[in-house]
């Protein structure tokens, strides 16, 4: 009995010593926060809304399985009206619909790529929207329209830059590509179209710069301000459909865990305790270190900055704090469409439900789904996959490309924070890892609570004032490129 309290009161001294060395840590770790201002230069807003309204005006609609390149071409044409300079000095590879330039510089050794999909997903009811969705509307000091923030601002902000950077004379040290699919929001195939364009010709890059991060507000409960959320690795996609079978019948003498009972018993299973597992990626890790000095809870600040202490404890309570944190730490699956019998006295002969997933590396696509398959069968349902596609390969956080994105965020947004980001959703850039191993992942535009709600919902917009500081994020990853 006395060896059980004595290991009892060893455990108890050992905790209250880690509890003790985190104390200390967490008063050390300096307190920070962040200013984000929107230009005040009217001239640039009101020059740079003008071009992006037009851009919004031109109808981009991108539809599964329909090919309308006519209409893109027409917005290529737009472009080159709103970029002449641009289009003048830079080789065109235009591949169905799909948009690349090439502006050759000093050197072809080690290029990069700037690219933003010109496609829009369908605008919906267009009598709820506040203003018609492509109408391009200037007003309340933003550009509204379907694609004004998804992603037609770091569109004509990076083709800005290279209009401003060429009235200037320059040159830049190395080849520049600028990309634009127009088959992102339906996951086709320009993004490949164009990388298999690069691998044909040999085009390694050093870098290439897409959507997936931004300026974004308040990332995690309990931490306010504006953060650099910079993507360095995506998820894998899936789409899968589960089925469940019987012999039908009379809805009158039901027979027991006939198919949709069955299904929710599967769905309940999954929705309240997850089978996949969570982990915590060096960019998680990285993100929450970042995090931890601009927390103005003291509890939080301690969680976050001695997650190798707390970290078992975050991976429980993640969810509370943020679904779209949690997602980063294990495969996701989210139920999007069910189907059963046709009449409400009939038992169906067959019920489905489809999910989408999202698949983590450290439990990758292949394991994902084996899991999914295996508790499907035990509630006899049957497991479809529909489309898998694997996550991307990470970029180095201590790698030159980081470097030259941090060193870009900080000259542009000097009181932004950067976090490191895990990015749920699926981008073009996953198309380009035969091509390039430094994938960055970030929009340098503002995407407040209203910009992300308005992104494929109603009232899409984006604050005009936003955009000078976008312009000159690329100016600076261009110019930066003379120092390798």
């Amino acid at each position: 009995m006395a060896f059980v309290w004595w290991a009892l009161a060893a455990v108890g001294g050992i905790l209250l010593l880690l509890l003790l060395a985190a104390l200390a840590r967490t008063l050390r770790l300096p307190r920070k926060s962040t200013v984000y201002t929107l230009s005040d230069d009217t001239a640039r807003v009101e020059e740079y809304a003008g071009k992006l309204s037009r851009m919004v005006q031109v109808e981009t609609v991108s539809r599964r399985g329909v090919a309308e390149v006519e209409k893109f071409r027409a917005f290529h044409g737009l472009m080159e009206e709103l970029f002449p300079r641009t289009f003048a000095a830079a080789e065109k590879i235009e591949i169905d619909g799909n948009l690349m330039l090439k502006w050759k510089g000093q050197s072809n050794k080690a290029p990069i790529l700037l690219m933003s999909h010109m496609d829009v997903v369908e605008a919906g009811d267009e009598t709820a929207w506040k203003y018609p969705p492509f109408s391009g509307m200037i007003a309340e000091d933003k550009v509204w329209g379907r694609g004004a923030a998804d992603t037609k601002a770091s569109l004509m902000a990076f083709f800005q830059a290279t209009e401003e950077l060429l009235a200037e004379g320059y040159t830049p040290a190395c080849d520049v590509y600028l990309a634009s699919s127009c088959t992102e929001e339906v996951g086709g195939d320009g993004a490949p179209k164009l990388a298999a364009w690069l691998k044909e010709h040999g085009v390694r890059l050093f870098m290439l710069c897409d959507e997936g991060g931004s300026i974004v507000q308040d990332p995690v409960v309990g931490v306010k301000g504006h953060f650099a959320a910079v993507g360095i690795f995506e998820k894998g996609y899936g789409d899968v459909k589960f089925t469940a079978r019987s012999v039908g019948g009379h809805a009158s003498a039901p027979a027991r865990n006939t198919p949709i009972p069955r299904l929710a018993k599967f769905v309940a299973r999954v929705e309240k305790r997850s089978p996949f597992k969570a982990a915590f990626s060096p960019a998680v890790n990285a993100m929450f270190g970042r995090i931890a000095p601009y927390c103005g809870n003291f509890g939080l600040r301690l969680v976050m900055a001695n997650l190798w202490l707390f970290r078992p404890l975050l991976k429980k309570v993640m969810p509370l704090i943020s679904a779209q944190a949690a997602a980063m730490l294990a495969t996701t699956i989210a139920f999007t469409m069910q189907s059963g019998s046709e009449g409400y006295n009939v038992l169906p002969t067959e019920a489905t439900v489809c999910a989408n997933m999202r698949f983590i590396p450290h439990q990758g696509t292949e394991e994902s789904l084996a899991i999914i398959t295996a508790l499907a069968e035990k509630y006899g349902v049957e497991t479809e996959v529909i489309y898998r596609g694997m996550p991307s390969a990470s970029l180095d956080l201590k790698g030159e490309a980081f470097a030259v994105t941090q060193e870009a965020i900080t000259a542009c947004f000097p009181d932004v924070g950067v976090l490191p980001y895990v990015v749920t959703g699926a981008t073009d850039a996953r198309f380009y890892g035969e091509v390039c191993d430094s994938c960055v992942r970030f929009a340098p535009v503002n995407y407040g609570p209203e910009q992300m709600k308005g992104m494929h919902g109603l009232n899409e917009n984006i604050e005009a004032g936003c955009l000078p500081a976008a312009v000159d994020y690329y100016k600076t990853v261009i110019r930066l490129q003379e120092k390798r």
